[in-house]
């Protein structure tokens, strides 16, 4: 059996890499990473009854079907099973008032034509559209930056021909639904919560809307953390691997958004290019260049430019303010995972602290199981990269999802269903929204500014 051997300088024990224990929630033990078999993506399932999403190849093209009006033929008596759908909606965290019950029920009174047809067809695009999309409009949804897939890949004129053509419209309902674990936990939660405890069941709804707003099939292998919780999560299916405390953004302009991103690589012992808030606004650049003795114990290393620009670089170290790796994620909005010198810090309870990144528990750790995922590297070798104690950037040969998260209702990772408290005051948005009237022709894009975070990892240490 192959070993994952933690020798990094941190004095961490030996121990089996295949036989790490899985997070508390998990009853019993399961091997998920056989020796010698690498963990491969299963490609994702979709419903033979969904067309393919719009973005094929060129050389597929031809095999697409042209798409399927939202405006189609509707009988009676498939008017019904949808009013039938509509009217147990409630179930699934949606108010069967949003989509006019009543007014359905007119139009089935009125027989086959284009009434029935017209009212029929909106009913069940808007039904669709909720339970794929997500109610909450994208005003409400407050540093939200995640653009949801399943629109073009489960489009409502093609689910409704499939819908009508089988009868089965729960079905259809049920094929764009999330089928994450925890929106199905959420889901009994809401059925096992009293009618006359509104607030409850509101926060429920809320957070099961929340679930909507990802891509319904999140993949095989990924990273999710929940900011309020502050634990981040390796998850393999629907088993977490490991579980990590988290240090996320303070409340503010550096809270941590809400994003979907993608892991190209790890960063072994990484550097910190010094912003120039903290280079010039700070002094630090005069320190440095001033005192080579304090400088060259904290690490740092300045060059000043033929302009006078003075740039200022933390090389790798103990004293690294991203200490000893930080995942390689690409993104518009700065943020990344990455380790810290101070990890005292992870015993606090409240761990809003950074300066919009994610300091991560255990980090090396993190670093080397995800190199011998997603690179292919042995554990030997990993370690041996991490104590070189030189920046080593390592790809992927496949990447990654991450998906930063918000949610104030969900399982924890002891399998417990609890609320978390909501750092940013992002739960009243969205929950003034479920008391307004269903809002149509939603854009998918967010209006919210994109702050720039100007990374300081020194921030809460």
């Amino acid at each position: 059996m192959k070993t994952f051997i933690s020798r990094f300088s941190a004095g961490v024990a030996l121990a089996s890499f295949h036989s790490l224990p899985l997070a508390a929630q998990t009853a019993e033990p399961v091997n998920l990473l056989p020796p010698d078999t690498p963990i491969v993506e299963q490609p994702v399932e979709v419903e033979a009854d969904v067309t393919p999403s719009r973005a094929l190849p060129a050389e597929a093209t031809e095999t697409v079907q042209p798409i399927n009006p939202v405006l189609q033929p509707w009988t009676p008596g498939q008017a019904n099973e949808l009013l039938g759908l509509v009217e147990e909606v409630a179930g699934e965290g949606l108010d069967p008032a949003d989509y006019d019950p009543a007014g359905l029920r007119l139009a089935i009174a009125s027989g086959v034509g284009d009434r029935l047809n017209r009212v029929a067809s909106q009913t069940f695009a808007w039904l669709i559209e909720d339970m794929r999309d997500g109610r909450t409009p994208m005003d409400a949804r407050k540093q939200w930056f995640v653009v949801d897939p399943d629109a073009d890949r489960y489009r409502t004129g093609d689910v409704m021909a499939a819908a009508l053509a089988s009868g089965d419209f729960a079905a259809a309902l049920a094929s764009v639904a999330p089928v994450h674990p925890d929106y199905a936990k959420l889901k009994e939660q809401l059925a096992a919560t009293p009618v006359s405890d509104g607030g409850t069941r509101k926060l429920i709804r809320a957070n099961m809307d929340r679930w909507r707003w990802l891509a319904r099939d999140l993949g095989n292998q990924y990273l999710i953390t929940n900011v309020p919780e502050y634990q981040l999560r390796l998850k393999v299916g629907d088993k977490i691997v490991r579980t990590y405390r988290t240090i996320v953004g303070k409340p503010g302009r550096t809270a941590t958004p809400q994003l979907a991103e993608t892991v190209e690589g790890v960063i072994f012992n990484p550097t910190w290019t010094v912003p120039q808030s903290i280079v010039k606004g700070e002094g630090l650049g005069a320190r440095v260049l001033n005192n080579p003795g304090w400088a060259r114990r904290a690490g740092y290393k300045a060059t000043r430019g033929a302009n006078g620009w003075v740039s200022v670089v933390q090389q790798p170290g103990p004293a690294n303010a991203l200490g000893r790796m930080k995942l390689d994620m690409p993104n518009r909005h700065a943020i990344f995972l990455h380790d810290t010198p101070s990890r005292g810090l992870f015993k606090n309870a409240n761990r809003a602290l950074s300066h919009g990144c994610i300091r991560t528990e255990r980090a090396s750790e993190l670093a080397i199981t995800l190199a011998i995922l997603q690179a292919g590297l042995t554990a030997d070798e990993s370690v041996d990269t991490l104590k070189s104690g030189k920046y080593t950037k390592v790809g992927f040969t496949k990447t990654m999802p991450v998906y930063i998260t918000y949610f104030t209702m969900g399982t924890d990772i002891d399998g417990n269903m609890r609320t978390f408290r909501d750092i940013y005051g992002r739960d009243a948005p969205v929950l003034a929204s479920l008391d307004k009237p269903r809002v149509n022709n939603r854009s998918r894009a967010i209006d919210d500014e994109v702050i720039e975070i100007v990374n300081d990892p020194r921030v809460g240490a």
